[in-house]
Formats: C-alpha cells, structure tokens, sequence
C-alpha cells in the first residue's frame, strides 16, 4: 500500500507532465504565453488535490487487490507449492 506521501509526490510528478501538456495546448490555442501560463498554474493546483484523493479513495476500494497471506510466519513454500509429478 503507498504512504500518503508517496501518493503526494505520485500527484506531483503527474501533475507536472499534465501541466506541461495543458500549458503547451493553452498557447497553440490562444498565442498567449501569460494566459497559458494562469491556465497551467490554475489546472496544476486543482488536479493535484484531485488526484491525491482520487488515489486515497482508491486504496479503499479491494477490486483488483491482492490479498497479503494470514500469517507472516509462512514460508514460501506453503505460500507457493509445487506439485511434484
């Protein structure tokens, strides 16, 4: 499971590629470098917030996720058996 900080910086880096692509959109549409620049600032905030509770409220939900074994005494081998033939 990921630490609340991991998924923070997770967001960051995330949200650092998308605010390039959004800014990069932002001036071929409009040709301003000002505007694109309070549109990526704007975006860059917002969807940080958004993502880090999208991971959280994801981290709840058990589709998809292996479940540990009950005990940690267990050994690999009666985690993983082989059949012998």
């Amino acid at each position: 499971m990921d630490t609340h900080s991991r998924s923070f910086i997770k967001a960051l880096s995330w949200r650092a590629t998308g605010t390039v692509d959004t800014m990069i959109i932002s001036l071929v549409i409009t040709g301003s470098v000002k505007l694109a620049a309070a549109i990526g600032g704007t975006e860059v905030v917002t969807k940080s917030l958004l993502f880090y509770l999208h991971e959280r409220a994801w981290l709840k939900i058990p589709f998809g996720m292996h479940k540990k074994p009950a005990s940690s005494s267990a050994t690999e081998a009666e985690l993983n058996p082989v059949k012998k033939s």
